[in-house]
């Protein structure tokens, strides 16, 4: 089918350079949306689309990479490259140059924001974004076959540094490589506040940039209710410094004593979006004296936050019990601690985790617009 027949076909902007005969099912979902009435056209049918593409690429690239070694260089913050970080980072690039919405782009690779060199000059839309994403999350177990992923973060505007996170990041994607691709796709815009979009994509691997394989796995990705819930999940990273923090180790064992099911693999992504899938859980990274905030924000807390609040959860910060949406980011190397998933488990953790009581306190009143003199 040519441009202008899908065009024709599908009421879609033939521009964005999109095939899309292969996903049907995708295209009229995106659609439903109904965003491309409110200027954002070239975020529903070329940014995320050709993320999507990218990441099926990288889910083939990596069941043909047999051997994962270092690749003999560093990124910017010192961190050891391996051979797979590179060709995810070189997919992911590639596929933005065919976005000419996307001005700049930064990723944990390469963590400073530069302009997008565009394979074609012309931009049909008027959008404007710049992204920042981790182009493969959990490297570190990925030698032995274990479920890694690439996370996404898409921003209005030509900079993400200094912006407000609820406002200005406007999608953010999840991309899972296990032994299926699936990514998950998370959408909110001003016009979309009352409604956030939350969804799952079934990808099927591609060698061919532009051209999107894909399927709807779950047209709605939402945590579950309370009274649905029969299994608890909790996922404790970096388990070891419950060792020197007593408030990690009582948490753990408070959740031991609750009955609640571990799952935890050492990949951040999987670990959350093992409790997206399930409706449950809580993901849990803390930050003590001896082991210090590792999760980047601009590359791997604020997308995820993104994804978990639209799927009706929480995401706060470890170290202070704060929403991680809630402060701009500052540079590309900020890090934080993290605490996510279903909103009852995020508040007990935070209760438990944080020192300072009164910020989750604070937060409390925030929520329900109380007065917190009396508190």
């Amino acid at each position: 089918m040519s441009p202008e027949e899908q065009k024709q076909a599908g009421g879609m902007p033939s521009d964005f350079g999109i095939d899309w005969t292969q996903s049907a099912a995708l295209h009229a979902h995106l659609k439903s949306l109904n965003l491309d009435t409110h200027n954002r056209s070239a975020l529903i049918f070329s940014v995320i689309p050709h993320i999507l593409s990218a990441i099926s690429q990288v889910a083939k690239a990596l069941r043909t990479s047999h051997e994962v070694a270092l690749a003999g260089t560093a990124n910017l913050f010192g961190d050891d490259q391996l051979n797979v970080d590179v060709i995810a980072e070189d997919i992911i690039r590639a596929a933005l140059s065919q976005c000419p919405s996307v001005k700049t782009a930064s990723s944990e690779e390469d963590p400073v924001e530069k302009p997008v060199l565009h394979s074609s000059a012309e931009n049909p839309s008027q959008e404007e974004y710049t992204v920042a994403f981790d182009p493969l999350d959990g490297s570190s177990i990925i030698a032995p076959n274990w479920t890694v992923g690439t996370i996404v973060g898409i921003w209005e505007g030509t900079s993400a540094l200094g912006q407000d996170p609820r406002k200005k990041q406007v999608a953010a994607i999840l991309g899972v490589f296990g032994p299926r691709s699936t990514a998950i796709v998370a959408i909110r815009t001003p016009e979309t506040i009352c409604r956030p979009i939350c969804f799952e994509v079934g990808l099927h691997e591609t060698t061919q940039r532009g051209i999107i394989s894909a399927e709807i796995g779950r047209p709605e990705v939402r945590f579950s209710p309370e009274s649905e819930v029969t299994t608890k999940y909790f996922a404790p990273a970096n388990l070891r410094a419950a060792a020197e923090d007593e408030h990690y180790m009582a948490l753990v064992n408070e959740l031991i004593k609750m009955r609640y099911t571990l799952r935890y693999s050492g990949g951040l992504v999987p670990d959350v979006v093992h409790a997206l899938v399930k409706g449950h859980g809580v993901y849990i990274s803390p930050v003590t004296e001896n082991s210090k905030a590792k999760l980047r924000r601009l590359y791997e807390l604020c997308p995820l936050a993104l994804v978990v609040e639209c799927a009706g959860g929480q995401a706060v910060d470890s170290t202070d019990g704060k929403g991680v949406l809630d402060r701009p980011i500052g540079n590309c190397d900020e890090r934080g601690g993290l605490i996510c998933g279903t909103s009852n488990e995020v508040d007990f953790a935070a209760g438990m985790l944080v020192v300072d009581a009164e910020a989750i306190i604070e937060r409390f009143c925030e929520n329900f617009e109380l007065d917190c003199q009396g508190c």
